[in-house]
């Protein structure tokens, strides 16, 4: 009975995961909820079995888990090295190099894998983008050449370390949980390098017939809003002479919103308590049935065709940027209205890429996701505000008054101390970790508010509601049943075709699940198939953790795809071409090396 309510749950939560109905850490607190509950109704009834299924202080071990510990306080480190200034220095290395491309993409992925091999890839991706994206401007280069490979090596140089992803630290965890002791600092290093190394080659190679080449550096022309936008001028018999635009429909920006008021000489933005008078040329920006309508109400006339480009936008005052909502927004599910853009950070919302689609009208009814990216408009202390909100990430390279670069080789000392200290097995890596985000902390590298407000509690979550899965599919047999089931249907018990069937399973898995679902469903079968097979589990262990975390195929298998899909005007299918033979090759060269670095 056990084996099935097990198996039964883990279908539904999959299914949630998969379903992207709620959100995944959301969908791991009710799966722990649910083994909970399960749990207490089992031994209510009197039909448990003592160690067959988790008790409630297991439910929530995941709390109090090292490995989620760890993680938590890798975040506190990323972010030390982040306002300090440490990995923007090393991205902004980048723009140099703006005028040989082959050369930018190769200390791109350089660059990213290594620091990714210590520093959590997300900050990683968010920090080089803007830097990468100016290089790319400054080289004529289109953004969609560079920003895969971004992302790719960010997946492989996490690989490369204990603590370059979360998925290793919950595996080794796991690991260690079930009698086969942790996972060393440096133990993925050699397959890792060799993984970066042939990931690298292949980019480099690939890229000029895979990779697509798209986006004219006209962000207007990208969005297509030429359609939308227009020149009306005010009459004199104008329903709006002598009126604001806060006193009228428009003022609200549903369907309609005037960007600027052009009088004369002077370009007033968003001016909602400007009296309007005769002659005044409004910018707007409107759906062509909603721009007819305009100016029948209102007593309007278009003034000339407008050949829309950045430039006609922009003025000496205004700019355009690209906002990207980054993994662990706090407004991701929340619709743009409700976040009162204009009044919160002064500037104006002209449309969103919100998944595969582009959004002109209706913006305020939109809902936020992670990657989706906003053109937005407005004065430079607009854009200083949005750069300053961590719930945003602004993709424009700009050189950061507020960060605290005197500190910068400090923190990267401490990091720096924590790798030392982890790496020659002094301290273990969760008491490294949290040491040294105590030592930034004190050394004023960040302050504690800035501490608390790095640690991505939604990952926390998804750490802590998932761990106890992997504790019911081990104490209910289903782990065990499953290897069992597997190597039945293998047809014979060959450690290499398990470890090939496993290293795939793991991967498609982690193209719609997340990965570190992934690794708390699969690693206890990996074990069971290991002891059913009377080899070592290591190589199985191992196959868990770099397919897991290497994520090439589609873009919302990894976040870091999720955060370079619109900034680099992907489409579905460029994932597809570029990162399935690059899986495969993974697939292929693990199988092979695995067992020669973890023999069976």
């Amino acid at each position: 009975m056990e084996i099935a309510l097990v198996l039964c749950l883990t279908g539904v939560a999959i299914w949630l995961f998969a379903a992207e109905k709620f959100r995944a850490d959301l969908v791991a607190l009710m799966l722990m909820a649910a083994l909970i509950v399960v749990g207490l109704l089992l031994d209510f009834l009197g039909w448990g079995r003592d160690g067959r299924w988790i008790r409630p202080a297991d439910g929530v071990s995941g709390f109090s888990n090292p490995a989620v510990l760890t993680v938590a306080a890798m975040f506190v480190l990323s972010a030390g090295l982040q306002r300090t200034g440490a990995i923007g220095f090393a991205a902004r290395w980048l723009e140099r190099l703006a005028r040989y491309p082959w050369l930018l993409t190769l200390a791109t992925m350089v660059l990213a894998g290594v620091i990714s091999a210590f520093i959590n890839n997300t900050a990683v991706v968010a920090m080089f983008l803007p830097a990468v994206l100016g290089a790319c401007a400054r080289g004529g280069l289109a953004p969609s050449r560079l920003l895969i490979p971004l992302s790719f090596a960010t997946q492989m140089g996490g690989v490369c370390t204990l603590v370059g992803t979360s998925t290793n630290l919950l595996v080794s965890a796991l690991s260690e949980r079930s009698g086969l002791g942790s996972l060393g600092l440096f133990e993925f290093t050699p397959l890792g390098a060799v993984l970066l190394g042939i990931g690298t080659v292949y980019l480099l190679v690939v890229s000029r017939w895979l990779l697509p080449d798209r986006g004219s550096g006209q962000r207007v022309e990208s969005y297509q809003l030429g359609p939308y936008l227009a020149e009306l001028q005010v009459r004199n018999d104008s329903r709006l002479v002598g009126r604001t635009l806060a006193d009228t429909p428009l003022g609200r920006g549903d369907t309609v919103t005037v960007l600027e008021v052009i009088r004369g000489e002077r370009h007033l933005f968003a001016p909602l308590s400007e009296k309007l008078q005769p002659g005044d040329i409004l910018l707007v920006r409107a759906g062509p049935r909603e721009l007819m309508e305009t100016q029948a109400t209102w007593g309007l006339e278009p003034v000339r065709r407008l050949e829309v480009t950045d430039a006609v936008l922009e003025g000496e005052h205004l700019k355009l940027a690209e906002v990207l909502i980054p993994p662990g927004s706090a407004w991701e599910g929340r619709a743009l209205g409700e976040l009162d853009f204009m009044h919160r950070y002064g500037a104006l919302v002209l449309a969103v890429r919100a998944r595969r689609r582009t959004v002109r009208e209706g913006l305020q009814q939109v809902r936020l996701g992670v990657g989706d990216a906003l053109l937005v408009l407005g004065p430079e202390e607009a854009l200083n505000r949005l750069r300053g909100d961590r719930n945003l990430l602004v993709l424009q390279p700009v050189d950061e008054p507020a960060l605290r670069r005197r500190k910068m080789p400090l923190a990267v000392g401490i990091v720096a101390g924590v790798v030392l200290l982890a790496g020659l097995n002094l301290l273990p890596v969760m008491v490294a970790a949290i040491i040294g985000g105590i030592a930034l902390v004190a050394c004023r590298c960040i302050s504690l508010d800035e501490a608390y407000a790095a640690i991505d509690w939604r990952v926390i979550m998804l750490l802590a509601g998932t761990w106890p899965l992997g504790l019911a599919l081990e104490k209910s047999g289903a782990a065990a049943g499953i290897a069992q089931a597997a190597l039945w249907l293998a047809g014979e018990a060959n450690p290499w075709l398990a470890l090939a069937i496993l290293y795939g399973l793991t991967a498609l898995l982690t193209e719609f699940l997340s990965n570190n679902a992934t690794a708390v469903l699969l690693t206890p079968i990996a074990i069971s198939t290991a002891v059913s097979l009377g080899v070592d589990p290591k190589p199985f262990i191992m196959a868990v953790c770099f397919a897991a975390s290497t994520s090439f195929t589609t873009p919302l298998g990894y976040q870091t795809n999720t955060m370079v899909y619109h900034p680099g005007g992907y489409r579905y299918t460029d994932f597809v071409r570029v990162g399935l033979p690059l899986n495969l090759i993974f697939w292929a060269v693990s199988v092979a090396l695995i067992p020669r670095f973890w023999p069976f």
